[in-house]
């Protein structure tokens, strides 16, 4: 790879805090292989001391920031930091909408995915995709508790596990381990790591509680049932949603549907699959053009793809942000600029900055969500960017660097039951990791890293794997896209048979993650059954576009 990317100095990978770049390195060198789960979310309206939250209106204003649209409102609403005991803290929920420039009084909420992506940055980049909506309705998105404005979590970025982790052959980079019970060690620290920055949202962050917000974000909206559009992750959120308040259900489309029931070690595998598969689709694409930093010849760049993330994981490059760029974190962008083949041209001119000058700016901005470059890195020793016990909204430069990574992998957490011990994963590791790469050498041990990023932490919930099913909601669309590289068209199908007979499916044959942003029949569609309440019929489906016809719309990483 060029010499300026090769010269830069070494720096511990550490550096990134917990994040996923010190422990997939761990996982190269590994010689081997609390408070718990919400509880029945039934009724929380009807608890005591839930009135006040259900009798509260949204007051909308400016949205602070200097890029934020001047047609675009922000507001907030108040939560319980924990339902089963309402009068214990709250938290607050940044909000923002474009209005409804018909007479009609309805709502859309929407959410992006994830977990972890901001509602409200989201919205304002990419509004001008639901402005057919406003026609009758408020669109209105949030960030959820954990994300962006709303108490965000963080693991720390710049703070270093404590020195026993590193390795011990005095290299100085801090990463390797040189047994399982190292690697185990370094795990409960990055979950320590990531309590101690987060604050008290963390042990009440997940779907089953966001889902309660969502509710009284309902109500808020002066809403008697709620209109949904969830991307990715959302569609996670809108089923719990839907499982959790039948009742309250009106139009709700889950497009790029997640899994319900997989665990999340075949959703990473699955998932890493296919990343693969898209990253040689932009290859395919890339190498017919001069400008292609890994060239011109197809069979070779996949090779160099492999070199840049295994350079940058043996050194780091400095960022502008007082951090480091890992061959993890650049798997981690490489993986968000896959979403869509409208964001081709950007992630080519990124990756070539990089290489050809060193400069991970316009990575960064793809490491951080699409939501613009990092705010801040943090390092004191107290919850940067997290609520108190009776926070309000976080300044938006207060935002932590690590936010969308670290929400992400604190609600998948929270979401998942299972919690194998240090034995078993030692005895599985092995297996895990050549399962892994075997998918993807790119984006397997990444990854990976997510999945063993539970270790440490409180077992999660079995509400969404146990009860989510047969659901007696008003009819719901949900929309598989056959090329997705993030969530496979099968995971639409097999939703659908858990929600019941209330899922009516539209099968998208095109390619991308979610079908509203890169298909004009899946657009239409939606909007029709957001607008009128006309659903198509079940198993229809939509042909694929000749050519990808939107570039707003960008979720999980």
């Amino acid at each position: 790879m060029p010499a300026k990317v090769k010269q830069q100095s070494r720096r511990s990978a550490v550096r990134r805090g917990a994040g996923a770049g010190v422990l997939a390195l761990a996982l190269v060198g590994a010689s081997l292989p609390a408070a718990v789960a919400a509880d029945s979310p039934s009724g929380p309206a009807g608890r005591p001391g839930m009135a006040r939250f259900y009798d509260q209106k949204v007051a909308w204003g400016r949205c602070a920031g200097p890029d934020m649209p001047r047609d675009l409102q922000c507001g907030k609403v108040t939560v319980p930091l924990d339902y089963a005991h309402p009068g214990s803290g709250t938290l607050d929920l940044a909000l923002a909408r474009y209005r409804a420039t018909g007479s009609g009084h309805r709502a859309v909420l929407l959410n992006f995915g994830g977990p972890g992506a901001s509602g409200v940055n989201q919205l304002a980049a990419g509004g001008k995709e639901f402005m057919d909506l406003t026609n009758g309705s408020d669109v209105v998105s949030f960030d959820p508790r954990g994300v962006g404005r709303s108490s965000p979590v963080s693991c720390g970025v710049g703070e270093e596990p404590p020195s026993d982790s590193s390795d011990s052959s005095g290299s100085g980079a801090g990463v390797e381990v040189s047994s399982p019970q190292q690697l185990m060690t370094l795990l409960r620290q990055s979950a320590e790591l990531c309590a101690k920055h987060s604050g008290p949202v963390l042990e009440h962050i997940g779907t089953v509680n966001a889902a309660r917000d969502m509710d009284v974000i309902r109500q808020a909206l002066g809403q008697k049932k709620l209109d949904y559009l969830g991307f990715s992750y959302g569609t996670r959120l809108g089923a719990v949603y839907a499982a959790q308040f039948p009742r309250k259900v009106g139009r709700m489309v889950l497009d790029g549907v997640d899994t319900l029931t997989e665990p999340l070690a075949e959703q990473g595998a699955a998932g890493a699959q296919g990343q693969q598969t898209a990253l040689e689709g932009f290859l395919d694409w890339c190498v017919t053009d001069v400008g292609c930093p890994f060239g011109q010849d197809r069979r070779a760049a996949d090779d160099q793809v492999l070199q840049l993330v295994r350079s940058l994981d043996a050194n780091p490059v400095p960022t502008d942000f007082g951090g480091t760029l890992s061959g993890q974190d650049l798997v981690g962008a490489i993986g968000q600029g896959l979403y869509s083949k409208e964001l081709w041209p950007s992630l080519e001119r990124a990756l070539a900055a990089l290489v050809e000058d060193g400069d991970a700016r316009r990575v960064l901005s793809f490491a951080s969500g699409g939501s613009g470059l990092p705010m801040r890195a943090s390092g004191s020793g107290e919850a940067d960017g997290a609520a108190k016990k009776d926070g309000g909204l976080t300044d938006p430069g207060q935002v932590p660097i690590d936010n969308l990574t670290a929400a992400l992998m604190a609600v998948d957490c929270a979401d998942d039951p299972d919690r194998p011990t240090a034995a078993q994963l030692t005895k599985d590791l092995t297996d895990l990791r050549a399962s892994y790469v075997a998918a993807s050498p790119v984006f397997g041990r990444y990854r990976l890293t997510q999945l063993l990023m539970c270790y440490g932490r409180p077992k999660g919930t079995d509400y969404i794997r146990d009860s989510v099913k047969n659901v007696p909601a008003p009819r719901m669309l949900l929309v598989g896209t056959r090329g997705d590289p993030a969530t496979p068209y099968r995971w639409a199908e097999e939703t659908a048979r858990r929600l019941g007979s209330s899922a009516v499916v539209l099968d998208n044959k095109g390619d991308g993650h979610t079908g509203y942003a890169s298909s004009k029949c899946v657009h239409r569609k939606v909007d029709d059954f957001l607008m009128y309440g006309t659903l198509p019929p079940d198993r229809s489906s939509c042909p694929a576009d000749g050519k990808a016809w939107s570039s707003t719309l960008s979720t999980d990483p």
